[in-house]
């Protein structure tokens, strides 16, 4: 088993219909999403309009319901400021959602599973798997 956190590119590759679930997650996997990435697909809601919108929505909401939210927590707070000074001390600037996932993957024991895994790379006790694309 396999502890897993799904990165936005993922779940936005897998609401598009790629055939890219299968492959990257077994059935014993012990799967989640972070809370901000939550809001990033609620952000894709309201760039939508119609039919898009619902269909989103939706998605959004079986997302959440099938999978936990593990929350921006202290522990993930303390992971997040070691991310942010390591991300510093290289000079290497990555996105603030991304740090966050970041840091949810290391306060969780989990591995981030990413469309972009250039997001990730690099980033001291973050493992990253891609999937997607």
């Amino acid at each position: 088993m396999t502890r897993l956190l799904l990165d936005t590119t993922f779940l936005i590759d897998a609401e598009r219909g790629d055939e890219i679930l299968d492959p990257t997650i077994a059935d014993d996997d012990d799967v989640a999403i972070a809370a901000i990435t939550v809001a990033e697909l609620l952000a894709g809601v309201g760039f939508s309009a119609g039919r898009r919108q619902a269909a989103r929505r939706a998605y959004v909401e079986d997302v959440v319901d099938s999978l936990p939210v593990i929350p921006y927590d202290i522990g993930t707070a303390v992971e997040h400021a070691a991310l942010l000074a390591a991300e510093r001390k290289t000079g290497r600037p990555r996105g603030a959602h991304d740090l966050i996932i970041a840091a949810t993957a290391r306060a969780s024991g989990r591995s981030i599973v990413s469309a972009d895994i250039s997001a990730f790379a690099d980033l001291p006790g973050v493992a990253v798997h891609e999937g997607g694309r």
